[in-house]
């Protein structure tokens, strides 16, 4: 028996209402082809697990994305959008989606990958991105704050990186300079990054 996890539908609930009916769509078709499905949540979206890993969905403000963990096992990367998370491009409706046959199809043949015990042909190839250097109002803040600067220096890269590309994607001056004392701030009480609560 499958396990449905209360997050998800937090997750789909606070989706906007373009991608609500994008989640539960996907939602059910994945239940449909593998009723023993269990859902989780990892890096901040829903995942769908059997024997590992099988696929993920995510709502973003203007798209939905939808992959499989095994995807160029699977699928086609649609190159109308390859710079879309997963396999199927930008998501902005229901109507983009493969029909749910082919969905339950691509699932259950994910499912019969994992029983197999096939690597992902992506996972573990990557070349580890190394740390990102601080921009100049970070390190000087850093120089002035001992605390903030020991939590930094032992954070992981990826961690750093979240600090970094959140202060670093900030448009406007005051909302820069927010940041930047929220990840101080955060930095000196030793805390790590979340996108809940930044700072």
């Amino acid at each position: 028996m499958g396990k449905r996890d209360p997050r998800v539908d937090a997750y789909i609930a606070k989706s906007a209402d373009f991608a609500r009916p994008v989640l539960e769509h996907l939602r059910g078709a994945v239940h449909a082809a593998c009723p023993g499905v269990e859902e989780t949540i990892k890096w901040r979206m829903p995942f769908f697990v059997h024997d590992g890993p099988l696929c993920y969905m995510a709502a973003f403000k203007r798209h939905c994305a939808f992959g499989f963990w095994k995807g160029r096992l699977l699928v086609h990367t649609n190159a109308a959008a390859p710079e879309a998370m997963g396999q199927f491009g930008r998501i902005l409706s229901r109507q983009e989606l493969p029909p749910k046959r082919t969905l339950v199809a691509l699932v259950r043949k994910a499912v019969k990958l994992n029983a197999a015990g096939v690597p992902s042909p992506t996972r573990g190839r990557a070349a580890r991105r190394p740390a990102p250097r601080p921009p100049a109002d970070l390190r000087r803040e850093l120089a002035t704050n001992a605390n903030a600067r020991a939590t930094f220096a032992t954070l992981p890269p990826s961690a750093k990186r979240e600090y970094v590309e959140w202060l670093t994607g900030a448009k406007r001056t005051e909302t820069r300079a927010r940041r930047l004392g929220q990840t101080v701030a955060a930095l000196a009480a030793g805390r790590r990054f979340s996108w809940k609560s930044p700072g």
